[in-house]
C-alpha cells in the first residue's frame, strides 16, 4: 500500500463498499467448516499435539474466526488508508514528542492547567455578577504564559469574557477554515469527596505514569494538547496556509449558555454559515479501546437528542390529620412510575450510528463471536437476522443507550412540611433522544404515557402549552404541566458522512488517527494497526451550538486513548480523574499530525 498523500486528489483510493450479501457469506462458511473439519481430521490422526477433546474444537473455532475475518475485512468495514504528512516537520516533531525533555514540558502544561480550577455550574449567575467566574481570568492568564508562542502567533478574541477564539490565519485564503474546540471548564469536585481522592484534586501531581486531578481527562488534556501541538509547530517554524480557528467554551459541563452559544454566534457573524470545512471537538471517553481482540477507534459522527422533562403536578393543600387518598406527591409518584414501567422501545436498524460500529466489529474483530458475526452480516438484508443482532446486545444497558431512547427520573422536589400537604410537587426526567427519533416524537410518547393518569386522578394536563385532558378546569382535583426544565433541549444531531464524496473529512481523519498510532508506537506507517470505526458519543458537547458553522461535518475525537490507563480507571466526571502521561503525549502527536496534514489538503 502506497504512503504517498491522496490530500491532492479527487477521489478517495480506499471507500467503504456495501454490505456482503447473505448468500456469499453463506459459502464462505460452508467452505470455512468443510476446511475445518478435513483439518481436524488431519491433525488428530497425526498425534503430534496432545490434545484434550476441547482442543480441536478451539482449534477449530479459531481457524473458522480467522478466514471469515479475511472476508469481513473486505466486505464489512473497509478503512481508508493511512495518511502520513509529506512536510518533514512531522518527523522532525515526532522526535521531540518522544524526548525525557519534551514529557516534563507537557507534564507541566496539563499539571498546571489543572491546579486552575476552572469549575462550571448549572446555577450560574451573569458573567459580571456572580464571582464564581473569576477563576477563568487566572486560566486565562496561566495560558498566555505557558504557549507564548500561540500567543504572539494567533489573534485572540475574548467572547463574552470568558470563551477564548483563536485564529491562525493561513497565507492561502481561497482554502476553507477548520474549527478545533474544547472546553476550559470541568465539573465542580464534591467537597466531601475531596478526602477520597488518592491526589488533591486540584494538585495536577504526577507521579511518574499518570497525572491527577480534576479536568486531566475531561477536558483540559484536549485543549492543552492542542495548544501545545501548535506551540511545537511555531517553534518549529511551521506556517499554516489554510486558517486554522480554535474555540473554547467556559461552560460545556453546564450546556453551554455563557460559552459555546455565544462562541457560535461570534463565528456565525465572523466567518458566516457552513465557512468551515469541518470541526473536530472532544469526543467520547474512550476515543481508542479494544473490542474482540482488535484496537478501534471511534470517532463520533452524531449526537443524540436531549430533553429535560419537568413533571409538574399540583392538588390541594391542607392539614396531614385529614389526608386525601392521593396527595399531591403521592399521585407525582405513582405519574414516575409509569414512566419507569413504560421504557421507549429500543429496536435495532440499519440507518443507526452503531449498526457501522457492529459492521466494523463483525469485519475486524478477531474474537468476535460467531453468532453475532453471523447475525451482523445477515442482518442488512434479513430482518430476522437484524431482530436476533438485537436481541444479542440489547442484554447489555449500555447498548441499548446507544440506539435507543433513554429516559432517566434525575430531580424531584415536594412538600415543605411534615404536617402539611404537598401543593406543588415536580420531577425532572431526563431524555436522551435516538438519532432515530425526534423531539416531538419523545415529548408525544410522554404525553400519551400519562395522559391516561391524568383522566384517573382527574387533573387537568397541559404539555408545553397544549391543553391534553378533557377535564375543565373548573372541575378538576389538580393539575399536570409538561415543560422544558432549563430550556436547553436539543434535537438529535446530524450524521457526519463517513463514506461517498462527502466523507472526505471522516477519511482525512480516519488516515491521521492510523498514522498517529503507528508512529507513537514504532510501528511499520503504513499498516493497518487500528480500525477507525463511526462511534455515538451517549453525551453532548459544545458542537451543539455549531451546526450551521459547517455542511454537516462534525467529528468528536481527541484520540485519548483508553487503553492506556490499564486497571485504573479515568475517574472522568468522579473521584481521581487522571491521564497516564503516554496518553497526554499521543494527543499532541495526533494534533500535529492532523493539523499538517489537513494544512496539505485540498479534497476538504
Amino acid at each position: 500500500m502506497s504512503l504517498s498523500v491522496w490530500a491532492d486528489k479527487d477521489v478517495p483510493r480506499s471507500t467503504p463498499t456495501s454490505p456482503v450479501s447473505p448468500l456469499a457469506y453463506g459459502k464462505k462458511v460452508f467452505r470455512s467448516i468443510v476446511l475445518c473439519i478435513v483439518l481436524l481430521i488431519a491433525v488428530l490422526s497425526t498425534n503430534v499435539f496432545k490434545f484434550t477433546w476441547s482442543s480441536p474444537i478451539n482449534y477449530c473455532n479459531a481457524f473458522l474466526l480467522s478466514n471469515l475475518n479475511k472476508y469481513g475485512n473486505e466486505q464489512l468495514c473497509s478503512q481508508y488508508d493511512v495518511l502520513v504528512p509529506k512536510n518533514l516537520l512531522w518527523n522532525t516533531v515526532g522526535e521531540v514528542v518522544g524526548t525525557e525533555e519534551f514529557k516534563d514540558r507537557a507534564v507541566n502544561w496539563l499539571a498546571g492547567a489543572i491546579r486552575i480550577p476552572t469549575e462550571s455550574y448549572d446555577d450560574f449567575g451573569p458573567i459580571g455578577e456572580d464571582p464564581r467566574w473569576e477563576t477563568f481570568k487566572h486560566f486565562h492568564d496561566y495560558l498566555l504564559e505557558a504557549f507564548p508562542l500561540v500567543h504572539s502567533t494567533l489573534s485572540l478574541t475574548k467572547i463574552n469574557t470568558h470563551s477564548l477564539l483563536y485564529e491562525w490565519t493561513g497565507t492561502d485564503s481561497s482554502i476553507k477554515p477548520v474549527l478545533l474546540a474544547a472546553h476550559q471548564d470541568v465539573v465542580p469536585v464534591e467537597p466531601r469527596t475531596a478526602a477520597d481522592w488518592t491526589y488533591p484534586p486540584y494538585s495536577g501531581h504526577f507521579d511518574g505514569t499518570r497525572i491527577w486531578g480534576r479536568g486531566a481527562s475531561d477536558d483540559k488534556s484536549g485543549l492543552i494538547s492542542l495548544l501545545s501541538a501548535i506551540e511545537l509547530l511555531l517553534e518549529a517554524g511551521f506556517k499554516v496556509e489554510r486558517t486554522f480557528v480554535l474555540a473554547f467554551g467556559c461552560d460545556e459541563e453546564a450546556s453551554g449558555h455563557f460559552g459555546a452559544l455565544q462562541l457560535g454566534k461570534a463565528m456565525l457573524e465572523i466567518y458566516g454559515p457552513n465557512a468551515f470545512a469541518f470541526i473536530v471537538d472532544e469526543g467520547a471517553s474512550g476515543d481508542i479501546s479494544e473490542h474482540y481482540g482488535t484496537v478501534f477507534a471511534a470517532p463520533g459522527v452524531a449526537e443524540k437528542g436531549y430533553l429535560d422533562l419537568r413533571v409538574d403536578v399540583a392538588s390541594p393543600g391542607g392539614h396531614s390529620s385529614i389526608p386525601p387518598s392521593h396527595t399531591t406527591i403521592g399521585i407525582l409518584s405513582r405519574l414516575l412510575v409509569e414512566f419507569e414501567n413504560s421504557p421507549f422501545p429500543v429496536e435495532m436498524s440499519t440507518d443507526s450510528v452503531f449498526y457501522g460500529t457492529l459492521q466494523c466489529y463483525a469485519g475486524h474483530g478477531k474474537t468476535t463471536p460467531l453468532d453475532l458475526r453471523e447475525a451482523i452480516v445477515h442482518s442488512g438484508t434479513s430482518k430476522k437476522a437484524l431482530k436476533k443482532l438485537g436481541d444479542i446486545l440489547f442484554k447489555n444497558p449500555a447498548n441499548v443507550a446507544l440506539v435507543g431512547t433513554t429516559q432517566a427520573i434525575d430531580l424531584i422536589q415536594g412538600g415543605v412540611k411534615s404536617n402539611a400537604l404537598p401543593e406543588q410537587a415536580y420531577a425532572v426526567v431526563n431524555h436522551r433522544i435516538s438519532t432515530l427519533s425526534s423531539l416531538a416524537e419523545v415529548i408525544d410518547r410522554d404525553t400519551d404515557t400519562l395522559k391516561g393518569l391524568a383522566n384517573k386522578f382527574n387533573l387537568s394536563f397541559i404539555s408545553f402549552g397544549k391543553t391534553i385532558s378533557d377535564t375543565s378546569a373548573s372541575s378538576a382535583y389538580g393539575s399536570l404541566v409538561f415543560s422544558d426544565a432549563f430550556n436547553n433541549s436539543l434535537v438529535p444531531a446530524p450524521t457526519t458522512p463517513t463514506s461517498g464524496s462527502k466523507a472526505r473529512p471522516y477519511e482525512l481523519l480516519s488516515g491521521t488517527i492510523q498514522a498517529t498510532y503507528n508512529a507513537h508506537r514504532g510501528l511499520e506507517l503504513e499498516s493497518h494497526n487500528v480500525v477507525v470505526a463511526p462511534g455515538i458519543p451517549t453525551g453532548n458537547t459544545d458542537t451543539r451550538y455549531y451546526w450551521d458553522l459547517s455542511d454537516g461535518q462534525i467529528l468528536r475525537y481527541n484520540h485519548r486513548n483508553s487503553m492506556a490507563f490499564k486497571d485504573v480507571t479515568s475517574g472522568v466526571h468522579t473521584v481521581d480523574e487522571n491521564l497516564p502521561i503516554e496518553a497526554f503525549l499521543e494527543m499532541i502527536r495526533f494534533f500535529t499530525t492532523l493539523i499538517l496534514n489537513t494544512d496539505e489538503s485540498r479534497s476538504v
